[in-house]
């Protein structure tokens, strides 16, 4: 199976390792050091210009790609099939 993270990016589920809201994960000073560190290193790929809504840590091989979604991260969850039902108010 595979997801289809924005643009023309998509990624097998099997290297996905965990998918992130953006907004909720930026109150974290721990998650803000952590990008600020892997966008120093290279690790981050930016699907678009538009402003990220979530980020999607993931695995090829031995290598960690964070990739920057223009996409929430409860549609990302449905379309990899982690949520069936989700009612959002």
């Amino acid at each position: 199976m595979f997801i289809h993270l924005g643009g023309d990016v998509v990624i097998s589920l099997k290297d996905v390792i965990s998918i992130m809201d953006i907004e909720s994960s930026n109150m974290s000073n721990h998650t803000k050091e952590f990008l600020k560190t892997a966008e120093d290193e290279g690790f981050i790929r930016r699907i678009s210009d538009d402003e990220p809504k979530s980020f999607v840590l993931s695995e090829k091989g031995k290598k960690t790609i964070i990739y920057m979604s223009p996409i929430s991260s409860v549609t990302l969850y449905k379309r990899a099939g982690f949520i069936d039902d989700i009612s959002l108010k």
